[in-house]
């Protein structure tokens, strides 16, 4: 079978799995609003994160099957296209294989806990957004919900469109790497900010409210409602427009970090939709504990700016023999340090004076 071939068929049984493992996670038939318990958020979290680690034991001992990999030849192919400092050559077609799903195995793990790492940052900026807004609790999970949806859609068109970028523009890289440099650095500088959110001047908002006016009634938990024959958006369905419009930019910085780990289009996508699967449990989980961590985001800043700067550097980083596992190490020593040092240095009461 044509490895072209095998990858679609692949892709979408790989949709088919975790489309109906979502529509249980995400109770689409559940049509009762309710506030997420702190208990319910660790086990779906937990269940989320179980899961991604599964298909990364896959990946470790069947990753070559994404592919349709059957032979030296087909697997020569592969690693040519999307990493083209990989040799095997004096390898067993066993030894070769072996490698590749090894390789495979680091990438998908370090995008997806990079994926995973700067959705925290999202989580923040949904909690401003559904407070701007005026939204109940109890409303969090409906929106989310769907949030989590169009966030799937959208980074699928995203990575594969970056990924054929890449493939015929690869100095694109370069424009990424910088990017994440600066806006990392820009992320330390306006840590002690405080941040706030303007939704009367989001685009999406003014572009729609010309033509389907707005309900000001936070307690309707609809999208749209109809009043004297007069077709309304409700504030609801406003505050999902702003959520996804934010997850879209967040996707320029998440999705080209985890270009920096690998060219390879299918682990990016499977790393970058296991993070945004679990995005809605996390939310929940994280509100409830993000006064705990005051670093993290301090340590998310230098996250992305190593990432920028293995991107510019990328070619003499090769040279000195600087790979995967390496990154891995280092990521896992930024958000180790800054999450250990929130716990250690708590921050002091602004509410004592002097």
């Amino acid at each position: 079978m044509d490895s072209s071939l095998f990858e679609i068929l692949f892709f979408i049984g790989f949709t088919i799995i975790i489309s109906g493992i979502l529509i249980l996670d995400l109770g689409v038939f559940e049509k009762e609003d309710k506030v997420v318990t702190m208990k319910n958020a660790s086990i779906s979290t937990a269940a989320w994160v179980s899961l991604a680690l599964i298909f990364g034991i896959f990946i470790r001992f069947h990753g070559e099957k994404i592919h349709g990999v059957n032979n030296f030849e087909d697997l020569t192919e592969i690693a040519g296209k999307y990493h083209e400092d990989i040799s095997y050559e004096g390898l067993s077609f066993d030894q070769a294989l072996d490698s590749y799903r090894s390789q495979m195995t680091l990438e998908y793990i370090t995008g997806y806990l990079i994926e995973y790492s700067l959705s925290i940052d999202n989580i923040f900026v949904m909690i401003l957004i559904f407070a701007s807004f005026g939204i109940k609790p109890k409303y969090f999970k409906r929106v989310l919900m769907w949030g989590v949806l169009g966030a799937i859609i959208m980074r699928f068109i995203f990575i594969f469109l970056s990924a054929a970028l890449i493939q015929k523009y690869e100095w694109i890289l370069y424009i990424f790497g910088a990017f994440l440099v600066f806006t990392g650095v820009k992320m330390f500088l306006e840590k002690d900010k405080e941040e706030h959110i303007k939704t009367t001047d989001n685009p999406i908002i003014k572009a729609l409210s010309k033509f389907i006016p707005i309900s000001h009634d936070v307690n309707d938990h609809t999208f749209f409602k109809k009043e004297n024959g007069k077709l309304y958006m409700t504030i609801l369905f406003v505050c999902l427009l702003v959520i996804e419009f934010t997850d879209l930019v967040f996707a320029v910085d998440s999705i080209p970090a985890i270009f920096s780990v690998t060219k390879d289009p299918f682990v990016v996508f499977f790393s970058n939709i296991f993070a945004i699967l679990g995005l809605r449990s996390l939310f929940f989980l994280v509100s409830n504990i993000m006064n705990m961590f005051r670093f993290l985001k301090i340590g998310l800043a230098f996250l992305l700016t190593f990432i920028g700067i293995k991107m510019l550097t990328i070619d003499l980083l090769e040279k000195i023999g600087f790979e995967t596992h390496h990154s891995l190490i280092i990521i896992l020593g930024i958000l180790g340090t800054s999450i250990i040092a929130s716990v250690l240095i708590p921050e002091k009461n602004k509410d004592i004076k002097d």
